[in-house]
């Protein structure tokens, strides 16, 4: 499954740890967005197909409604792209991730095709109207990104893993945003495996949390596709400033600090812009918004140190 030859050995520096080049595989491999898309939209399914309080008498569960959108979702959120991406691969000889941005368009085309397939056949089966907008989500960004690939390699990797996590935060709010803990990890397995360049990494992630969530209220709203019970569109957006605000300020400070600029202070502007982060949000955001900004604050530091010398991260704060 891990080959040292499938990884981009541009500007890799000859102290990289292999044990750590095949952890950053093994994560990059199984947050594939055709691969994550599998649990993260199984848990999704199983919320839209639950009414009422669960372990009571009041609690139902649609078993009809939850096999047809998963079916829905396997197929053409998860199927469809993957053997695409597959075929591609082996036709290009390329590696599994098709690194070379030139030749992703035509698995974006293909996937915002097959997205787009299920959106229409989740319409016309009458699902959750959730499911339908998230769907729907899915069609546009991915043609957005296939825009973007264009000029810049921006990381499907990480817009994959953030759009069902917006998802699950507009359906469960600070117990959905738990999954985004694995945005700084994502961050620094694409990095490390030199896949993408730390702009690139958190700017898909920070795409695919805004958009989604964006499109969904805009969506639901423009095509009167009600949902009930989501958390409000202010404390989910929130909640998203929670999780991106250490990737962002770190990936600043990486570019401070690798350039000369900040002269050893980016460790001091990083803790103290934590600080004031975490007093503004205590005093002005929900709840739900602080517990998201200390938790990725912890598990971006967390990262950080894990990832050593090699990592950016770690030398602006070390």
């Amino acid at each position: 499954m891990f080959s040292l030859k499938n990884i981009n050995t541009e500007n890799k520096t000859p102290e990289t740890d292999e044990k750590k080049l095949k952890i950053a595989d093994t994560i990059s491999i199984f947050t594939n967005p055709p691969i994550i898309t599998i649990p993260l939209f199984l848990i999704i399914c199983i919320i839209l197909a639950s009414s009422g309080t669960p372990f009571t008498s009041s609690f139902r569960f649609d078993w009809s409604q939850f096999i047809v959108m998963e079916l829905i979702s396997l197929i053409f959120t998860s199927v469809l792209p993957m053997a695409i991406i597959m075929h591609w691969a082996r036709k290009l000889d390329t590696d599994k991730d098709i690194s070379n941005k030139e030749d992703r368009f035509i698995p974006l085309i293909v996937g915002v095709v097959s997205y787009f397939i299920g959106f229409l056949i989740a319409v016309l089966l009458g699902v959750s109207n959730f499911l339908i907008v998230l769907i729907l989500c899915y069609t546009v960004n991915t043609f957005i990104v296939m825009l973007i690939t264009i000029k810049w390699k921006i990381s499907i990797h990480t817009t994959g893993l953030t759009g069902p996590v917006a998802a699950l935060i507009m359906l469960l709010g600070p117990i959905g945003a738990l999954f985004g803990l694995l945005y700084p990890v994502l961050i620094w397995s694409r990095y490390t495996l030199k896949k993408h360049t730390m702009a690139q990494a958190i700017a898909g992630g920070v795409f695919g949390l805004i958009m989604t969530v964006l499109e969904a209220y805009l969506y639901m709203d423009f095509f009167n596709l009600p949902v009930s019970n989501l958390v409000p569109l202010g404390e989910c957006l929130w909640i998203i400033l929670g999780i991106i605000f250490a990737p962002i300020i770190l990936g600043i400070l990486t570019i401070l600090n690798d350039n000369g600029v900040a002269n050893g202070t980016t460790r001091i502007i990083f803790y103290l812009a934590s600080i004031l982060a975490i007093a503004a949000f205590a005093i002005i955001a929900p709840k739900s918004a602080l517990m998201s900004l200390v938790l990725i604050i912890i598990a971006s530091i967390i990262v950080s140190y894990f990832g050593g010398e090699n990592f950016s991260w770690f030398r602006a704060i070390r």
